[in-house]
């Protein structure tokens, strides 16, 4: 199916499954949690979230390469510093934060079981064509980075 490979942004993916997630709280039962929990957990988990994409954004905004998930092989340097050193990809990882945001927000436990469909479309269809695309330009480099630095935590 490499027809999908790098054609669908990241976020959109995410908000897809957003959408997903508010529809089967409408159609499944929702954990009453109390405000302070709630607010609790929708900030914490979006703060994890913020976190790890302002930090893969600036880190490549400090490489001088580029963001565009949808074209990986026009990256003009591999970047190994900062949080790229815990995640190879810290602005997943903060999609998957946000997604649990979500779920904390509507309440929904069954919605939770779209977020491994997330990080599988991810996987498949953005972080392999990207992983091809790095290999070809940074050849050793990057396949030294992947062995030391997990995909995602």
């Amino acid at each position: 199916m490499k027809v999908l490979e790098n054609k669908i942004p990241p976020p959109l993916v995410g908000l897809l499954i957003a959408l997903g997630m508010w529809g089967i709280s409408t159609i499944t039962p929702v954990i009453l949690l109390t405000s302070t929990v709630k607010i609790s957990l929708v900030v914490a988990f979006m703060a994890v979230g913020t976190f790890f994409d302002l930090a893969g954004v600036i880190s490549f905004r400090m490489a001088k390469t580029t963001v565009n998930p949808l074209k990986p092989n026009t990256a003009s340097s591999l970047v190994t510093s900062g949080i790229y050193q815990v995640t190879r990809n810290p602005m997943y990882v903060g999609f998957v934060a946000f997604l649990l945001a979500w779920a904390s927000f509507l309440g929904s436990v069954w919605g939770l079981i779209l977020i491994p469909l997330y990080i599988l479309y991810i996987q498949r269809f953005q972080i392999v064509p990207e992983e091809r695309a790095l290999t070809a330009l940074f050849k050793e480099e990057f396949i030294q980075y992947k062995a030391k630095v997990r995909p995602w935590l």
